[in-house]
């Protein structure tokens, strides 16, 4: 692949070329070699130009996948769902995202490396928290939430949904994984954000389990 005068569209070609690689031999399988080979001429070098590391590639792939199907954008054109309504919809379309749920699992090698599970955490915190305590925010207008603090309310959910829930990060067995989310959805009825019925439960359920089975 000869020079690139549209550095962008390199990026998102070696993007695309990754996600392939890494649905299909397992993030530990991929060398960036064998990202190069599959980009035409590409060298390991011009791929590193872009990318650090594979695991920058990786994040980068997590967060393209985030704003291609962003569940917050769809939830709001849905004018007529109060603010609880439209975290109930964002929490199923994200548990329902099947590309979301494979690059999570191709995610699962690297949540218990220190600067990867950093950006998870900043990507929680930045990114998804500030989206969330916005329609906390107009649940507390239309009267469908009841809480003080929708910016604390808000990053506590996605650290116990994202990570505490997640079994490489707290190991849990299937008996257990239940348990856990029976005890989130405690946790937010009483702190005024019941966004747990009995479908996101389930699929709660459906998708630990999932990331239970590729660990062991």
């Amino acid at each position: 692949m000869g020079r690139n005068k549209y550095p962008e569209e390199t990026v998102e070609k070696i993007l695309e070329v990754s996600l392939k690689l890494f649905l299909e031999k397992g993030y530990d399988n991929v060398i960036i070699r064998d990202i190069a080979n599959e980009l035409g001429g590409l060298t390991k070098g011009a791929v590193y130009h872009h990318f650090k590391s594979k695991e920058e590639i990786l994040s980068a792939l997590n967060k393209s996948i985030f704003e291609k199907n962003n569940p917050f954008i769809q939830a709001r054109k849905d004018t007529e769902l109060n603010g609880l309504q439209k975290i109930k919809k964002v929490l199923k379309l994200s548990l329902l995202d099947a590309d979301k749920q494979a690059m999570d699992i191709a995610s699962l090698p690297l949540i218990k490396n220190p600067r990867f599970l950093a950006n998870v955490l900043d990507n929680q915190i930045n990114v998804v928290a500030p989206l969330l305590a916005e329609m906390i925010e107009e649940g507390i207008e239309d009267g469908s939430i009841q809480t003080e603090c929708p910016k604390q309310l808000s990053e506590l959910f996605v650290l116990m949904t994202n990570l505490w829930l997640t079994p490489t990060v707290f190991p849990t067995n299937k008996d257990e994984i239940m348990d856990k989310i029976v005890l989130v959805k405690e946790v937010f009825d009483n702190l005024g954000l019941p966004v747990f019925d009995e479908e996101i439960t389930l699929l709660c359920n459906e998708v630990a389990n999932e990331f239970k089975n590729n660990t062991v």
